[in-house]
């Protein structure tokens, strides 16, 4: 597959005929009935409108630091070359524009060619949050190029520059420059070394950040690490392995899980509020987190019976689901896991709010919640449902991928691959398209990057 950087690069002349189809209707006349017939509310635009993904960025403690943005792509090799003469740079900003709401709570990295950086569409985008990594144009023109920067930081982009020592115009436009990136899969050792060295040594008003792509393997980032890159990207955290520990080892993991089976089930108030006071530190950090301004609660909870009556049982099981993932002492395959699950989750609960309105979404949320808890207590996911009072529906879309919630966690699941036929039949079964998917995925992003801002 195409690598991080490489990928994007599509050369001088980058045209903008799409961008009116790709638009399709604004966001005012957006219909509620969206299908993957037509994504953008016209016949046949689905298979011009592209899925997004998104991929985590770490800082050096371990925790999520950002998300890189891109294109699904199709796993053929024939679809890979030939969706290097598409205008990826295009359909990206075209489907970060057609968000909803905010999409990057956190810093969010796009990749574009700078034969781009004269799209109109990055005059509609907001530049807060946001950092352009820049592919250098065989022939692009260091003067050209350093003006669109200059214009582009007037709307508080920030920018990259993937490393091309080669490119007459690298010496220029790395002095401009926020972050200096490096394509580790497509880099020998040595040059990483070098990178690191040359850039680091780079005389600057202000320090240059250090990005790391395409870090596939443990003894790749352990190389970034002790090269001083500050931020590193790629499938090592979902690759290694995650740490073996007794989920019982956890002392609140194990409280949280006998609170949602005592919510959950038929349990009276005062005995789930005295299972409750058994962990002092677990109720602490509960009753915080609803109290968080996140929540929007305009009533100060003080206690758990207090919880139970403003929120109903249902939507504390909601919020208790999500604590169970909260991390202490976080590895970064945990905040993937933690990410993943808190994004399935939400993602889910935002296409079933389009597609079935007026109804409880929150079994939707749980599914997509419930469906990582096999990787956070190691164990099999039927032992861990088969204690646990939830719906016939929810266990029926977890364990036998059928049921009422089945599709769109099919869905959930593959926003996270890399196949975009497999997420192309995904939609299409669930009856939802590119458009829907993508805000909807956009939303759930942020709202994940928020919730864990209140954890600790």
């Amino acid at each position: 597959m195409p690598t991080l950087g490489g990928h994007f690069l599509l050369g001088e002349k980058i045209v903008f005929s799409r961008l009116k189809n790709l638009f399709g209707k604004s966001a005012d006349t957006r219909s509620d009935n969206e299908t993957a017939d037509g994504g953008n509310g016209g016949p046949g635009l689905a298979s011009q409108t592209p899925f997004l993904r998104r991929e985590a960025v770490f800082d050096r403690n371990n925790r999520l630091a950002g998300h890189v943005f891109r294109l699904q792509h199709a796993s053929t090799a024939a679809d890979a070359a030939a969706s290097l003469q598409r205008d990826h740079d295009d359909a990206l900003l075209a489907a970060l524009l057609a968000s909803d709401e905010a999409w990057n709570k956190t810093l969010a990295y796009l990749p574009l060619s700078s034969a781009s950086l004269d799209s109109p569409v990055l005059e509609k985008l907001a530049g807060s949050n946001v950092m352009l990594l820049i592919q250098l144009a065989p022939d692009a023109e260091a003067d050209l190029v350093a003006e669109a920067i200059a214009r582009l930081r007037e709307r508080d982009y920030r920018f990259g520059l993937f490393r091309q020592p080669k490119n007459p115009a690298f010496t220029k436009i790395i002095q401009k420059v926020d972050c200096a990136a490096i394509d580790v899969a497509g880099s020998e050792p040595g040059s990483i070394r070098d990178f690191s060295a040359a850039v680091r040594a780079g005389v600057r008003e202000n320090a240059i950040h250090l990005l790391a792509c395409n870090i596939d393997t443990d003894d790749d980032l352990q190389l970034c690490l002790q090269w001083h890159f500050d931020a590193c990207h790629g499938r090592f955290a979902e690759r290694s392995a995650t740490r073996q520990q007794d989920p019982g080892g956890d002392p609140h993991k194990a409280q949280l899980l006998n609170l949602l089976r005592l919510v959950q089930g038929d349990a009276e108030t005062a005995e789930i509020a005295d299972a409750m006071k058994q962990d002092p530190v677990l109720s602490f950090r509960v009753l915080r987190y609803l109290n968080s301004p996140m929540l929007g609660l305009t009533r100060r909870i003080d206690s758990l019976e207090q919880a139970l009556i403003i929120l109903g049982r249902q939507r504390l099981t909601r919020w208790l689901a999500v604590l169970l993932f909260s991390v202490r002492e976080p590895q970064m395959s945990d905040w993937l896991l933690v990410e993943n699950a808190l994004t399935r989750g939400r993602l889910m609960e935002l296409l079933a709010e389009r597609l079935v309105p007026g109804q409880a979404h929150d079994p939707f949320f749980l599914t997509g919640i419930f469906s990582c808890l096999d990787r956070l207590l190691h164990r099999p996911l039927a032992d861990i449902l088969a204690t646990m009072p939830i719906a016939d529906e929810i266990r029926q879309a977890l364990l036998e991928r059928s049921g009422p919630y089945a599709s769109l966690l099919a869905v959930a699941e593959q926003s996270e691959a890399l196949d975009q036929s497999g997420m192309s039949a995904a939609a299409q079964g669930a009856g939802v398209g590119p458009d829907m998917v993508n805000r909807a995925l956009l939303a759930a992003t942020a709202w994940a990057s928020e919730v864990t801002e209140y954890w600790e």
